[in-house]
């Protein structure tokens, strides 16, 4: 598990920023929000759905509850009576700067994605060659899509999907022409 512990402190704002930064630097974690985007688990479901043990994975939601990416809703009476608190993810996330976080979300797309059939994934790449103008443009206009559909919220009858895109300097040279 190593030592993710998150000191937050209200008065300091760089330390808030850091300990947000190391919270979303774990894939299982990622993975976790991820689950309780559209409705509330517990942490024995979340446990179950990832595959980790319940101490593993009440370590993680912790985390992810001291730095505000989880929030807990009332308990609810489980199996056999037990009390059994659900979590939801808030949305923070969404917002949050991951400086040098993109191999994060590399890997976890790619557990995210392990084991689809082929038509249950639809990926398409790319090449551009654009100016420092269009790339802006670009960039503006593909978060201002993602924006409006985040803001429109789910559908109640929708299907639940994953985005994932990555916009990278491309390792293709420049023609050689003599």
């Amino acid at each position: 598990m190593g030592d993710d512990r998150i000191e937050l402190r209200a008065d300091d704002p760089d330390a808030r920023a850091q300990a947000m930064a190391r919270a979303l630097s774990s894939p299982l974690r990622l993975r976790a929000l991820r689950l309780c985007a559209f409705e509330s688990r517990t942490n024995k479901e979340l446990a179950e759905l990832l595959g980790v043990n319940p101490g593993t994975m009440l370590h993680h939601v912790r985390t992810l509850v001291q730095t505000g990416f989880l929030a807990a809703e009332p308990e609810r009476a489980g199996a056999g009576g037990a009390r059994e608190v659900p979590y939801r993810a808030t949305g923070l996330s969404w917002r949050t700067s991951m400086p040098e976080g993109s191999p994060v979300l590399v890997e976890t797309f790619l557990q995210q994605i392990e084991g689809l059939a082929p038509d249950q994934l639809d990926a398409t790449w790319m090449g551009l060659k654009i100016d420092d103008a269009h790339r802006e443009e670009f960039e503006r206009r593909l978060l201002a899509l993602l924006d409006e559909f985040k803001e429109r919220g789910p559908d109640p009858d929708g299907t639940t999907l994953g985005f994932f895109a990555a916009l990278y300097a491309d390792r293709n040279p420049p023609s050689v022409r003599g």
